[in-house]
């Protein structure tokens, strides 16, 4: 295996030609820039490697990912301005997500709890998930006031169609595990327990497939998804700027820290 940086917030390993990626902020993983940049660190890393043929992605704690925390400590407001601030520059958070995208090797993702927002754009970088029944996919952006980030405007409708996505988009409902199955959000149902061990084995599966036939397949399945996902979030990232700037986002963003329904007036 390649060495790796030191990594603050992943772990990586590497057995049987498949990579294991987790991250390590329980229970609910929240992202930030930090953290997205970390994962393209390590994917590229692993990208080189010729010993891996295939990694799973996956999270410690009750959770996968539940996107960007807007509560900071409780302080919504102050949570928002963090997650702006960090969206912006030559180096802002969708660039770092692309990197993910450009990897040449496949991904499973092991989809316990939680994967809402920018974690269920994270969760879309995979070529498969497994889940079950308690996962949650949920693209609660317009619930927030915002547009939809990190890619999924183009990953969503390619997997499940533009009109599951628009119901997903507009009403931000959440989607368990079992119904991602059946609509093709997710690809294999386990119970809780075995959600990683059943990403390690499909991962593994693919990995005994001829590594060099595997990616060529894939970069004809996938071709011109990344530059897709890099056009898309520049322009994802240019509709958040404003809608963060609005009286609705603010009243979206104290909504959810309070756990209650907003009360959007479109200003």
């Amino acid at each position: 295996m390649i060495a790796h940086p030191p990594y603050a917030d992943i772990a990586v390993s590497l057995a049987d030609r498949v990579a294991t990626v987790e991250i390590r902020r329980p229970p609910d993983n929240y992202f930030d820039r930090a953290l997205i940049a970390q994962l393209g660190e390590a994917f590229e890393t692993f990208d080189r490697d010729e010993d891996c043929r295939a990694l799973m992605l996956c999270a410690q704690g009750k959770n996968f990912c539940s996107g960007a925390n807007f509560s900071a400590d409780g302080r919504a407001q102050e949570g928002a301005a963090i997650i702006r601030q960090q969206q912006g520059g030559s180096t802002n958070l969708y660039k770092e997500a692309v990197r993910l995208f450009r990897f040449s090797k496949p991904v499973v993702a092991a989809v316990q709890g939680a994967a809402v927002g920018g974690g269920l754009g994270l969760a879309m970088v995979a070529d498969f998930r497994v889940t079950c029944r308690e996962g949650r996919f949920c693209a609660n952006f317009t619930r927030l006031g915002t547009h939809p980030g990190f890619g999924l405007t183009v990953t969503l409708p390619r997997l499940i169609g533009t009109q599951a996505t628009e119901m997903m988009f507009y009403t931000g409902d959440r989607i368990s595990g079992d119904t991602a199955v059946a609509m093709g959000l997710a690809d294999r149902l386990v119970p809780l327990a075995e959600v990683r061990s059943a990403a390690i084995a499909l991962a593994t599966k693919i990995a005994q497939s001829a590594p060099l036939a595997v990616k060529s397949t894939r970069a004809t399945m996938r071709r011109g998804l990344a530059d897709a996902v890099e056009a898309a979030t520049d322009h994802e990232f240019v509709e958040q700027d404003w809608l963060f700037r609005t009286a609705d986002f603010r009243e979206g963003v104290r909504a959810m820290a309070a756990r209650t329904l907003p009360d959007f007036k479109g200003i």
